[in-house]
């Protein structure tokens, strides 16, 4: 397939990517405000999705490793599996903050001010990354390994900054949650 029919196959696409990089933080924060009434917190999600962003930050280091070692089909499958991840984590992200009071942070001083540096970028760059993933995997799927090669050098690096400070933010806060 020529590098045309590639980006014209990328291009089938291009209305679903817009949809969901819109919808996806939106839905989030509309429901984020949505409290399910008469349900039992769902408390002890916070450390499972935690955890699953720290397995897709590992995921995402070892797919780069793959792919630098030419191991394609692993590479492929850490890929989607990143992918299936990042989606279990924000259906239980979604599911705990309709069950449950926001945890205020407790810290003081200029702890404070990095919990909140971090959260807010975390925060920003989770809404970014979205187009960038689904442009990411449409151009792999697409075999369109070129365009792919040039943007996933821009989506690694946010994703994997965004499971890592998921982490962060988790560990720093997690003295609060009553």
């Amino acid at each position: 397939m020529s590098s045309i029919e590639n980006t014209s196959e990328e291009k089938k696409y291009n209305k679903w990517i817009v949809v969901l990089s819109i919808a996806i933080p939106l839905v989030v924060a509309a429901l984020f405000t949505v409290k399910i009434p008469n349900v039992e917190p769902l408390s002890f999600l916070p450390p499972i999705y935690a955890t699953i962003n720290a397995i897709t930050a590992l995921i995402l280091i070892i797919a780069l490793w793959a792919i630098k070692n030419k191991k394609i089909k692993l590479h492929e499958n850490l890929m989607k599996f990143a992918i299936a991840l990042s989606v279990a984590f924000l259906a239980m992200y979604v599911a705990y903050h309709m069950t449950s009071e926001s945890t205020k942070f407790g810290g003081e001083g200029a702890v404070k001010y990095v919990y909140y540096f971090i959260l807010l970028t975390h925060i920003l760059l989770s809404i970014v990354v979205i187009p960038f993933v689904l442009i990411t995997y449409v151009r792999a799927i697409t075999n369109n390994f070129e365009r792919h090669k040039k943007i996933a050098r821009i989506t690694f690096p946010i994703w994997l900054y965004v499971a890592i400070t998921g982490v962060v933010v988790y560990l720093m806060i997690s003295p609060y949650y009553s």
